[in-house]
């Protein structure tokens, strides 16, 4: 099983669809250009509803304001 995403519109689908199939059906669909692999992390994230986001924390030092990046698992 392969996880692939929409990366270019097609009739049926959005760009940023993203789906997980077999590995012959997926091979098929990344070579017309329209599809790309992705992580299955990225695919679990994304049909859990959790998109990927970083967290930025803004403080204020003696010096003046600082930014800490953090990324949301």
């Amino acid at each position: 099983m392969k996880c692939i995403k929409a990366i270019k519109p097609t009739k049926n689908t959005e760009v940023g669809t993203m789906t997980r199939i077999n590995d012959v059906d997926a091979e098929s669909k990344v070579k017309t250009g329209f599809w790309a692999y992705i992580p299955k992390t990225e695919y679990k994230s994304w049909k859990n509803g959790q998109p990927k986001a970083e967290v930025t924390e803004v403080g204020h030092d003696m010096g003046g304001s600082y930014e800490v990046k953090k990324r949301k698992k």
